[in-house]
This record gives structure tokens, C-alpha cells and sequence, in this order.
């Protein structure tokens, strides 16, 4: 499997279910060791503790016991970034997400969707090389959903951070990608990298959108 994702890209991959897109995210960082080949991030191999990756997952990582704007400081606590600019990050993260008027609040006292945005910005905010999303909105209603990919699309906008964004619906990977790569079925292999060049923002009953919609649904089929 090779292929190569630009600076400041938004990736989408897709592919039938249990294909391993999980698997292949959690490779890139170094959570599963590869067997052979190897994975690199400015021609240097990964490594932890001195390329600066961010991973969202499907399920909620808010910790409990920090209020929001404790979550999102708290890559920035590690980091041990300077008092005045933690602020002025923490900041203008709670701006963006619609979360300024939470951030006394705990995780458990929000919504479903604001304990998301909470994981969005936290991991924003530490600016990241390349931030990677395994199904971030799977288990949310499809208003919601939009709401939250029209939020991360202004962020990657604004900070032009390297997304590689891993998602089992197809509207959701045409309505954000740069480029979407769909993957085969077991033995997984790279079958197509196709161009989304759609204007934003896009509108998902236009033609051009569900053109792309039906093209990428036929690369999926293995059948």
C-alpha cells in the first residue's frame, strides 16, 4: 500500500466495512507495529515523542473531572506551553466550536455533540502535524453531524493542519475531503485516490455532489 498525503491536506478513506481503516490509522502512529515497509512524516520515520500527531477517536475522550476548558488545556499542560499563549489558544478554540459560554462546565453536564467539539479543540489547539480522526461522528444524528463537519472544515481551514479523517459514509467523506482514498477489501490494498475538487461550501443535492457520492459508493462495492 503505498500512497502520500500533502501538507495541510484533508485525506478521507473509505473502503467495505472490517477492510481494517482502523487498523491502518492506528499503523500510522505507531499503536500497531508494521510488518514491513515503513511510515514517514517529512522523510523522517514516525516517532512520538518528537513528530506532533493528535488522534481523535470514536468514542468521547473528555476526561470527566476537567471542566471543558481543562480538557482542551490539557495537551498545552503537557506541552508546557507558556501561560499567556495556553490562554490565548484555549481561547480562541472555545470561539470556534461554540463553547465559550461552557467553559466552567464538565463534560456530563453537555450535550453529545459539545463533548466532541471538546475533543476537536483540544487537539487543535496543540497545532498539530498531522491529526488523525477515526469516525468522530458516527453515532451522532445526521443535523449534528453536518454542524460539526461544517466546524472542523473552519478549523482545518484556519490552521492548515494535515487531516486523515476515517469514516464509513460516503456523503460525509465528499462533503469534507480534499481527496478521498478508498480502500479494497481484505487483503487491503489502495484501489483509487480521487480529486475532490467541489466547491465549498457544498451542497449535497447538487449534481456534481452526488455524482462524486455514487462514484465513490461504485469503488467501494466488492461484489
Amino acid at each position: 500500500m503505498n500512497f502520500e498525503v500533502q501538507e495541510g491536506e484533508f485525506l478521507v478513506v473509505v473502503g467495505p466495512t472490517g477492510c481494517g481503516k482502523t487498523t491502518f490509522l492506528n499503523s500510522l502512529t505507531g499503536i500497531y507495529d508494521i510488518t514491513e515497509g515503513e511510515i514517514l512524516i517529512n522523510g523522517e520515520k514516525v516517532d512520538l515523542k518528537k513528530h506532533n500527531i493528535s488522534y481523535i477517536f470514536q468514542e468521547s475522550s473528555a476526561m470527566p473531572w476537567l471542566t471543558i476548558e481543562q480538557n482542551i488545556a490539557f495537551g498545552l499542560n503537557v506541552k508546557r506551553i507558556p501561560k499567556k499563549e495556553k490562554k490565548r489558544r484555549v481561547d480562541e478554540m472555545l470561539e470556534i466550536v461554540g463553547l465559550s459560554d461552557f467553559r466552567n462546565y464538565y463534560p456530563q453536564q453537555v450535550s453529545t455533540s459539545m463533548v466532541q467539539r471538546i475533543a476537536i479543540a483540544r487537539e487543535f489547539a496543540t497545532e498539530p502535524e498531522l491529526l488523525l480522526m477515526d469516525e468522530p461522528y458516527g453515532q451522532l444524528d445526521i443535523d449534528l453531524r453536518f454542524k460539526l463537519e461544517d466546524e472542523l472544515v473552519k478549523l482545518w481551514k484556519k490552521t492548515g493542519t494535515t487531516i486523515i479523517f476515517i469514516t464509513h459514509n460516503v456523503e460525509e467523506a465528499v462533503y469534507l475531503s480534499e481527496k478521498i482514498m478508498v480502500l479494497t477489501n481484505k487483503p487491503t490494498t489502495v484501489k483509487e485516490v480521487v480529486e475532490n475538487n467541489l466547491p465549498r461550501p457544498r451542497d449535497v443535492l447538487s449534481r456534481d455532489f452526488v455524482d462524486l457520492r455514487n462514484r465513490i459508493t461504485d469503488l467501494i462495492r466488492w461484489w
